[in-house]
């Protein structure tokens, strides 16, 4: 079954995209900790040019810190997108299973996001009619992490390349501070998010890999603008230092 959600989240996103939302979620942080003193970081871009980083710490053998930023800067005739996030947390890590390889995760944390959002509407190539919205707005998540370091191998130009796979099933709370529409205040809104990851790693060597990430966005209250209108469908490298 995860197999098969993995490959068709991709189909779920296009269909997404084409929603508007004021909220552009990021690549969640799946540092995938093992042990005291091990260092993970990532970067990861999407198609749309939503750029991601992740960072995590293991400061003992089971607890662990994590910070993640994403940006993106998109401007097009009909619409341009600008977005900032920040995140910072901390929680749990274990690792289990026969070879002691697998791994669960539970974090939590807090944000803050800025979207900056312009529609423009043309007839004949004039422009008739434009909106800007302007948004800030604080996060609250939780999400717990599975994944397993035992490796699948794929052949390619005669050399074989591990390959792992992992989940992050996420819950965020997302609320505006600041609304506004062609500089008017307006009511502000909330939503709760459910955000189903799916990633799969190959490594390049025993520090790098490559990352494909994959998700869906439900949006578990009925709102306008901060709606579940986005979602992630990324390519990244990490790396992943001083584990077992």
């Amino acid at each position: 079954m995860i197999k098969y959600l993995r490959f068709t989240l991709p189909v779920l996103v296009l269909f997404a995209a084409s929603c508007s939302s004021v909220y552009m979620p990021n690549v969640p942080n799946t540092p995938m900790l093992s042990k005291q003193g091990e260092f993970s970081g990532g970067a990861h871009i999407s198609l749309k040019g939503n750029a991601s980083v992740n960072g995590a710490y293991a400061v003992s053998d089971h607890i662990g810190v994590l910070f993640s930023g994403s940006r993106m800067n998109s401007e097009r005739k009909t619409k341009d997108f600008g977005h900032k996030l920040i995140e910072i947390g901390g929680g749990y890590f274990d690792t289990f299973g026969p070879d002691d390889n697998r791994i669960i995760e539970i974090y939590a944390g807090v944000g803050k996001g800025w979207s900056d959002i312009t529609f423009r509407d043309y007839k004949n190539d004039i422009l008739v009619s434009s909106e800007l919205q302007e948004v800030d707005y604080r996060k609250t998540f939780l999400q717990v992490n599975y994944s397993s370091k035992k490796k699948n191998n794929l052949r390619l130009f005669g050399t074989d390349f591990p390959i792992n796979y992992g989940t992050a099933l996420r819950i965020s709370h997302i609320k505006m501070d600041r609304f506004f529409l062609n500089g008017a205040v307006q009511p502000k809104e909330d939503n709760i998010f459910f955000e189903p990851v799916f990633f799969t790693r190959m490594a390049l060597s025993k520090t790098f890999q490559l990352q494909y990430t994959t998700s869906s966005n439900i949006g578990l209250k009925n709102r306008k603008y901060m709606s579940a209108g986005n979602s992630i469908f990324t390519i990244g490298v990490v790396v992943n230092v001083g584990g077992k």
